[in-house]
């Protein structure tokens, strides 16, 4: 599978900060040394449905960290997911009476068109689920032959009590785990099982849906977590920076695969730091496909709004923070883009090598943007109100909001 063409990210002068970004399974700020290449794994898409703000903002953090990154001089290796099958995808496609394969190309191929109007940085390997199934079967079978695993009627679960760390990532008591379990595809009233929170490792074929050959598994599908620990293993290894994505995927979805990677290679931790970005609301209500209470990013786009403007709209919210989506919001971001670009456009202005500092120094706290957004206002503040005698000014401006937001004037 592709991914989507990348944007060219100026260069600047000097360097930037490495990174201290808030690790979920530590509760507090850590400070990532990644070595001369980083290494992130960012959760993607089940396409049975376009973008909305929700993936753009969650896409939108992890772009922020790999311009960090860059900005330090390091290369990034980032590798991203698909979920090409699964249930809410073959739900999606009976309702409709369309084929679920190309539903999952159709909705695979807007996103990639999103990400590419948003000026997201693509990843390196962007990985469907079905490629990854020649992969996923093996490990399968070797959790199953160590012990890590069983049969139930034919599936096959992982028995979380197979890693001491199980439960190490989201920090939640049983029942909590529990809930969320059966809130968020999991099956913990399922008799048999050696644990409630026990997860699905592959699915034996039922009737109408598709399946694949699982080698002594049978025929099949895999569960979801496993999708992207076969992936990350493939392409990163154990032990990389960062595992990110929405808030609501730190349980069951980084919990569990944290420990099938880690009861796979006995190794610990999968990943150095468990991010994740906070949920977006619209009228109140966190913004689902479930809900159906959706803000497309490809709708504001056919209606004409400026994707760098949707982009200073995500911008606006710290990326850990819960926020809701308002008319207000692209109001704002739309007038910040027009002054923004004002500045810029004049052929001199006030120095901005301070200004360069500041954007650098607010990204590696945690990327936080916000107070990124403030140090560009008053800088463009100041030049509506006196202007200046540096004559690279508004181009050094221009070229650090693109290299460290994303954000073209």
């Amino acid at each position: 599978m592709h991914a989507w063409p990348a944007s060219e990210v100026p260069a600047l002068p000097g360097k930037g900060r490495d990174l201290r970004i808030h690790d979920t399974a530590t509760g507090g700020p850590v400070t990532l040394d990644p070595g001369p290449v980083a290494r992130i794994y960012v959760c993607g898409i089940t396409p049975y449905d376009a973008t909305h703000i929700g993936h753009a903002a969650t896409y939108n953090a992890f772009d922020l960290v790999q311009r960090v990154w860059l900005d330090t001089k390091r290369q990034v290796h980032y590798v991203q997911n698909v979920t090409d099958v699964d249930d809410p995808l073959l739900e999606r496609a009976a309702r409709d009476n369309v084929d679920w394969v190309s539903l999952a190309e159709q909705e695979t191929t807007l996103f990639r068109e999103d990400m590419t109007a948003l000026r997201m940085l693509p990843p390196r390997h962007y990985v469907g689920a079905v490629e990854a199934i020649p992969g996923i079967v093996p490990l399968v079978e070797r959790l199953r032959d160590s012990g890590a695993a069983y049969e139930l009627e034919g599936d096959v679960y992982f028995s979380v009590e197979a890693d001491p760390h199980f439960g190490g990532v989201a920090n939640l008591d049983a029942a909590a785990m529990r809930l969320l379990s059966a809130e968020r595809g999991g099956d913990p009233d399922r008799p048999g099982k050696k644990n409630p929170l026990d997860p699905m490792l592959w699915m034996a074929a039922r009737e109408g849906e598709p399946s694949w050959d699982g080698g002594s598994l049978g025929q099949g599908r895999p569960g979801w977590h496993i999708e992207c620990v076969a992936i990350a293993l493939d392409h990163l290894g154990m032990g990389f920076d960062v595992q990110g994505g929405g808030s609501d995927l730190a349980f069951p979805h980084h919990e569990m695969g944290a420990s099938h990677a880690q009861a796979l290679t006995g190794e610990f931790p999968m990943a150095k730091a468990y991010v994740h970005a906070g949920m977006v609301a619209l009228d109140g209500e966190k913004m689902s496909k479930s809900k159906g209470n959706l803000v497309f990013v490809s709708t504001l786009r056919r209606e004409g709004v400026d994707p760098a403007a949707i982009r200073l709209a995500l911008l606006s919210h710290h990326y850990r923070a819960d926020w809701e989506w308002t008319d207000q919001v692209l109001r704002d971001a739309v007038a910040r883009l027009e002054r923004w670009r004002a500045a810029v456009s004049r052929p001199d202005g006030p120095p901005a090598e301070a200004l360069v500092d500041e954007i650098r120094e607010a990204l590696a706290n945690d990327l936080d943007a916000p107070s990124a957004l403030a140090a560009v206002d008053r800088w463009a503040a100041l030049q509506e109100e006196r202007g200046g005698t540096d004559e690279g000014a508004p181009g050094v401006v221009s070229r650090a909001v693109d290299a460290l937001m994303g954000v073209a004037l």
